[in-house]
């Protein structure tokens, strides 16, 4: 699977559970780690929990094995590494907090675009 199709899978399967302000950082040729970042916001440990296991799901029905997941259980950050294309998943504060967008500023990055507004 293409890594853009894979960042699609994700987003789609976090706007299924209601993620909230979905994006998407390129950071090819920036970090080594990865090629894409997807980033969403969840409203309380449960729903990150939901979210990032209904991402784990859909990319497992893809035929996509997860290199790992860490945070699941706490529920206010999730991450899951899907090797060239990693989710995070946070709660609201958290991801405020840490500010990831900032931290990638000068890579290109893209809102997810709910379709039913």
């Amino acid at each position: 699977m293409q890594n853009e199709e894979l960042v699609q899978v994700a987003i789609a399967a976090l706007e299924d559970l209601k993620g909230q302000d979905i994006t998407t950082i390129d950071v090819r040729g920036k970090t080594s780690i990865t090629d894409f970042m997807v980033i969403a916001s969840g409203t309380s440990g449960r729903h990150v929990k939901s979210l990032a296991e209904s991402v784990l799901e859909k990319v497992k029905e893809k035929g996509v094995r997860p290199l790992g997941s860490e945070g699941l259980d706490s529920g206010e950050w999730a991450l899951l590494d899907l090797g060239d294309v990693v989710v995070h998943v946070m709660q609201v504060a958290t991801r405020q907090f840490y500010d990831l967008e900032r931290l990638w500023q000068g890579a290109e990055q893209s809102r997810a675009h709910h379709s039913h507004e």
